[in-house]
């Protein structure tokens, strides 16, 4: 086996302020291992984050949590609008915020719930990719639970697996939040509980570097082979809070060390570990997009994982990721972290591709109307769709996406708004195509990792006019998700929707339930049907 390269040095950079009597840096927790109870607390996702129903951990006027308005997409016509175009998104941070808020009796604020993250939350049974393709097309067409007189249209898409002994070299840095607003037991106790579960699962030959921030950002473990475990974890356990957030400057810092440690042909990544809170420093939202979209473009991506509640900024996290083409999770408990860190480790770590983007054109001739179900803020303009230097979503290996479609079938009653004729043209005349009994076509268009040219996949649909009774088990469940989400964001468009035939609709799923995510979903349901009275 060749000698491995050594290591670049890096450049010294000073630490934030350390305590003397700690010996680590700054702190408000013990260095080493969390006290037995904190990590009872963290194991069993307390703290904030667990399962006590009815209590409300907020503490009286210092509940900072924000979340960006979201507005249901409408329906629109083919005739009008022929085209719908968005990015896909592979986040799952929204259902398991959502569910530490129905954990804690809370209700739920309607900008909290982005439909799509609470759907994507669950694999389904898709079809792999077959030869070199990154990804598979699966559609599948039925009945609206909610509104029977429509029809439910599911587009899905999985991932190409990758053998994870075989993956490439990966080089991380984590960015984590040491600040004072971190010195709860579901936050940065919870954290080093779940980046081990991780480090326990990368490869001799990959790297950690770590980088803190709170006042001042610092190098605390410059990159580390994986060989060298017991000196990353003893880096890890010597963490802890205090003091303020000065994210901007760690981010920059986070991303030096990255650009020093490149691994050409690699994985390349920033995980940022935070409740969100950037309050010190050059923290200008623009400032902040304006960098991270640079620095994606070297091939160094950033992910967020989020803890805790209280300081928690929704709106500004989901959007750091996205520029920076990454996944945005929120861990609520030592499982969510096995799940995102540990069974999805692949798709969290290795994209497969990039800039994924969703476009369908509808048949006027049997489309009244649609409506997307979600990705809300994920929708691009049409001619975004073909132009190379427009940003979109990522995939990662084994990855599924989802993506509902509700159709308005010609003849349904519509209750959409109108416009006067137009005076100096005429809508366009059909195309023979429409006479095809084709309901639609959906394109994609993705790049590969590496790439800037992206590539065309075509896929024309039909409609078996299937009952929702005669659809398959993952069909149903993810409506039931979507009819949840609806429920949850009181959507004008929920129609006759109720939590019992959530629970109905979803109930088949249990029978493929490997982690026992979907009965988890069933008990979320019953919570919201109390609490969100």
């Amino acid at each position: 086996m060749p000698a491995r390269p050594p290591l670049p040095s890096t450049a010294a950079v000073a630490p934030p302020p350390r305590d003397r009597r700690a010996g680590s840096v700054r702190t408000a927790l013990s260095p080493g291992a969390p006290p037995a109870e904190v990590r009872r607390q963290v194991q069993a996702g307390e703290g904030g984050a667990g399962d006590r129903a009815g209590a409300d951990f907020r503490q009286p006027g210092h509940d900072r949590e924000a979340y960006g308005s979201l507005v249901d997409n409408p329906f629109r016509r083919p005739a009008d609008t022929p085209l719908s175009t968005f990015s896909i998104d592979v986040d799952t941070a929204s259902y398991s915020n959502v569910r530490r808020m129905l954990r804690q009796g809370r209700r739920v604020p309607p900008d909290a719930v982005r439909i799509e993250e609470l759907i994507n939350y669950f694999d389904y049974a898709y079809e792999p990719p077959s030869g070199d393709e990154p990804f598979s097309v699966n559609v599948e067409t039925g009945g609206c639970p909610w509104e029977p007189a429509h029809r439910l249209v599911r587009i899905g898409l999985r991932g190409q697996d990758v053998d994870l002994d075989m993956r490439p070299a990966t080089s991380l840095v984590f960015l984590i939040d040491v600040s004072g607003s971190m010195n709860q037991a579901n936050k940065l106790p919870l954290l080093k509980e779940s980046l081990r579960l991780l480090i326990d699962r990368l490869n001799a030959d990959d790297r950690i570097g770590m980088v803190v921030y709170a006042g001042a950002a610092g190098v605390v473990l410059p990159p580390t082979y994986c060989d060298e475990k017991q000196t990353i974890l003893d880096a890890l356990d010597r963490l802890s809070a205090g003091g303020s957030t000065n994210g901007g400057e760690g981010i920059e810092l986070a991303y030096r060390l990255a650009a020093e440690h490149f691994i050409e042909g690699g994985v390349n990544r920033v995980i940022l570990c935070t409740d969100g809170d950037f309050n010190v420093g050059v923290s200008s939202q623009g400032d902040l997009d304006r960098l991270i979209e640079e620095k994606r473009t070297s091939g160094v991506f950033l992910s967020i994982l989020g803890f805790g509640h209280g300081n928690w900024q929704d709106d500004r996290m989901e959007t750091l990721s996205n520029k920076g083409n990454g996944n945005f999770a929120y861990i609520d408990s030592l499982r969510e972290a096995k799940k995102v860190l540990v069974r999805e480790m692949g798709g969290t770590l290795v994209t497969i591709a990039k800039d994924v983007k969703v476009q369908v054109e509808f048949n006027p001739a049997k489309v009244a109307a649609y409506r997307l179900i979600g990705y809300a803020n994920r929708i691009l303009a049409a001619e975004d769709f073909n132009d190379d230097t427009k940003d979109a979503g990522e995939i990662g290996a084994g990855h599924t996406v989802t993506a509902l479609y509700e159709i308005v079938p010609p003849g349904a009653p519509l209750a959409t708004g109108s416009v006067d004729p137009l005076k100096y043209q005429k809508a366009a005349a059909a195309t023979a195509e429409a006479a095809s009994g084709e309901l639609m076509t959906v394109k994609l268009r993705a790049k590969a990792p590496d790439g800037d040219v992206s590539k065309l996949i075509e896929h024309p649909v039909v409609d078996r006019d299937a009952p929702l009774a005669q659809t398959t088990s993952d069909f149903r469940f993810a409506a039931a998700v979507a009819e949840w989400g609806m429920l949850l964001r009181g959507s004008e468009y929920r129609a006759g929707a109720t939590y019992e035939q959530v629970l109905d609709l979803a109930s088949p799923g249990l029978a493929d339930d490997p982690h026992g995510d979907r009965a988890e979903f069933l008990d979320l349901v019953r919570r919201a049907q109390s609490v969100q009275r």
